[in-house]
């Protein structure tokens, strides 16, 4: 369930419950202690016996100012309840009381001085006790209007180990049991390991979670053993291991291979295997993925069943096959240009890149090491000593669950950059980024949902601005846009010092209702698109094809835009719509729209279908290398998409190694890009190619 909407407080609000004493009317068993309600952790839980009424009280230390309690209940839970305040414990004031209470996860707007916080449920929805997984009170950490501090800790959803650290293994499994199939849950997981070694891990990744280590470089944190995706839930099929990622870490695998079968929104960043890479799941069943980027892979890497492929200044021993579209730039050991047969494009370098940012340790300091950017790129940026910024955490806003807008904002005006840790975040109003280099990063996927149809987030017209690591997922009433990088009618010129966006992954759909008009827009020129999915759900809860209702997934305005692996799926209309000078895409990978009712509903004026990726017919100067688009018109295979790309027919503009796919017959293609290209057709699944455009 999403968390509803809560109206800002007064000031910045804090968790105050967590770790606080409790007291309760009852337990059901030693297995749900009333201290389980107050960890942090929302796989523990207090439950009471089976009656009525049963009381929860925290003890807040001191009378503070409150603006909100999230109550977070298991499946047993209270329809009527009332919450009550109190200073001393004895004298009661009621903040909130209803008889029709939903369970699931609950957020409360409260206001009122107390140190002592009181649940009392009177009627319950089940002849079990009541259970809450947790009980969080918020409120004000300081005075109103003081200033926002930065640093602090990390919260609960983010596990640091150390090579002492008792019972890893354990750790990592039960998070991944939770996490395996939980593709619309709301846990949110860090894995982080100290720089050493660590001998016989297993660190298998499922929803939502993401490990890397804390060293400078990834050599600095060893771990003799895998980091393992596999496909086990979905019956040996990969095709939907979305949202997790590997970052900063080495690894000696047992078999000598390390299996990282994913599809969307998987990066594997920074990472230096000591051995082979198997991309496919066990079985070698289907598999969509994927992206590497400053990685150093000694042995083979092994797609199989993989149908598509980025790899980005990287070293590698080796490249096994390709299906339909596997793209290096900068990759060293990389295989030679051969498209379509093998169907490998290769780029000797990447014009521009910077890596993401990441968390390290300095000694026992946390810091945010921001890389350089580099020009003309190749092999990984880690070799000698790491070109870039250190920035301390104390510079960061640490943001974590009920943190509000307006928080968040004041943060940032305040000259903080933000660290998003692992939770979902309902915004009132735009997240506003508006001074150069400010740097905003999320840990464990941290998600952002805005609310009553906000942009979630606007980024100035400045320099250096590093977005990484979170995801956007859009609310249930239309936002005109979800992410902005740069106002309408920017100018400046930022080619110096780029804004970069790097995982950062946008969701329409699929963990409930979700519209926006367009996903993400670029207006700053120079910008730099490295590794996004932006997704209209094609399964989940909430979708349909007015339901989950949005045109277009990326709009660039800005000139000089460049994307390194960019995919964008399953919109309404355009997927990709290009209306900057000098852009260049160097690897994209498209599904049309599933859902498509009829071929009228994609009618595109006198074309059948919108394109994948349009470039406007103003355009000048586009180059695009390695673009594959795929229909699956599993309402109504008779529809024709008339071609997958569409581009003005100049000199300037060129694509390289371009091709469409009909899967299995659902729908097909009658040209590759405008008239160029041969059709698809039958249920073989066989690619349409163009080597060369125009």
């Amino acid at each position: 369930m999403l968390i509803p909407t809560a109206t800002p407080a007064s000031a910045a609000p804090t968790l105050l419950s967590q770790g606080k004493p409790v007291t309760v009317s009852s337990t059901e068993n030693g297995g749900t202690p009333a201290a389980a309600a107050v960890d942090g952790d929302t796989g523990t839980r207090w439950s009471s016996a089976a009656a009525d009424p049963q009381w929860i009280q925290i003890d807040l230390g001191s009378s503070v100012a409150l603006s909100q309690v999230v109550l977070r209940w298991e499946a047993a839970y209270a329809t009527a309840y009332k919450i009550e305040l109190s200073t001393n414990g004895t004298s009661w004031t009621s903040a909130y009381s209803t008889t029709t209470g939903p369970g699931g996860n609950e957020t409360l707007n409260v206001s009122g001085n107390a140190r002592y916080v009181k649940l009392t449920g009177t009627t319950r929805a089940t002849p079990y006790g009541y259970s809450l997984w947790e009980f969080q009170v918020y409120g004000e950490s300081g005075g109103p209007g003081g200033p926002i501090q930065g640093g602090g800790d990390l919260g609960p959803n983010v596990k640091v180990f150390d090579p002492s650290t008792p019972g890893i293994q354990g750790t990592l499994d039960q998070i991944f049991r939770q996490q395996e199939s939980a593709q619309f849950g709301t846990g949110r997981y860090q894995l982080l390991f100290k720089p050493g070694t660590y001998n016989n891990i297993n660190a298998q990744l499922g929803f939502y979670t993401s490990i890397s280590g804390l060293g400078l470089k990834p050599d600095d944190t060893n771990i003799n053993g895998d980091v393992t995706v596999d496909a086990g839930w979905f019956n040996g099929n990969a095709t939907q291991n979305f949202w997790r990622s590997a970052e900063n870490l080495a690894l000696n695998p047992v078999s000598g291979s390390n299996r990282w079968a994913v599809a969307q929104a998987a990066p594997f960043r920074r990472m230096h295997v000591k051995g082979g890479l198997n991309l496919a799941p066990n079985g070698y069943g289907w598999a969509s993925g994927g992206y590497i980027a400053d990685s150093k892979v000694d042995g083979t890497i092994t797609p199989y069943s993989q149908q598509q492929w980025y790899t980005r200044d990287s070293a590698i021993g080796g490249w096994g096959n390709g299906v339909w579209n596997m793209a290096f730039s900068g990759v060293e050991g990389a295989p030679a240009q051969s498209f379509p047969n093998p169907p490998y494009t290769t780029l000797n370098n990447t014009p521009t890149s910077r890596e993401k940012p990441f968390l390290y340790l300095d000694g026992n300091t946390y810091k945010v090491f921001v890389p350089a950017k580099r020009t003309n790129a190749r092999g990984v940026s880690w070799n000698g000593t790491p070109q870039g910024e250190s920035l301390p955490l104390d510079q960061f806003y640490v943001v974590k669950p009920g943190a509000t807008a307006a928080t968040i904002n004041a943060a940032l005006a305040q000259g903080l950059h933000l660290l998003f840790t692992p939770g979902i975040y309902h915004v009132d109003q735009s997240i506003n980024v508006n001074r150069a280099n400010t740097v905003v990063l999320g840990l464990g996927y941290a998600t952002i949902i805005p609310d009553n149809g906000v942009t979630a987030m606007k980024v100035a017209d400045v320099d250096g601005v590093k977005l990484a690591g979170f995801l956007i997922d859009a609310g249930p009433v239309n936002s005109p846009t979800l992410l902005e990088v740069g106002p309408q009618n920017s100018s400046a010129g930022h080619s110096a010092n780029p804004t970069t966006v790097q995982d950062v992954f946008i969701r329409i759909g699929g963990a409930g209702p979700g519209k926006a008009t367009t996903s993400m827009v670029v207006n700053s020129n120079d910008a730099i698109i490295d590794h996004t999915w932006i997704w209209r759900a094609d399964h989940g809860d909430g979708v349909g094809w007015e339901t989950n209702r949005a045109d277009y997934g990326l709009q660039v305005n800005g000139d000089n835009v460049l994307a390194t692996g960019l995919f964008v799926e399953h919109f309404n209309k355009y997927d990709v719509r290009w209306s900057g000078e000098n852009g260049r895409t160097i690897f994209f990978q498209n599904e049309k729209a599933y859902d498509a009712p009829n071929q009228a509903a994609i009618q595109n004026g006198g074309i059948q279908g919108f394109a994948a990726y349009k470039v406007d017919d103003s355009v000048v100067n586009h180059q695009g290398w390695a673009m594959g688009s795929y229909c699956n018109y599993t309402s109504d295979p008779n529809i024709r998409q008339d071609h997958g790309f569409q581009a003005p027919v100049k000199p300037g503009v060129r694509f390289q190694n371009i091709l469409v796919v009909s899967l299995g017959g659902m729908g097909q293609y009658n040209h590759v890009i405008n008239s160029t290209g041969s059709p698809t057709s039958g249920t073989s699944t066989v690619p349409s190619n163009v080597i060369n455009f125009p």
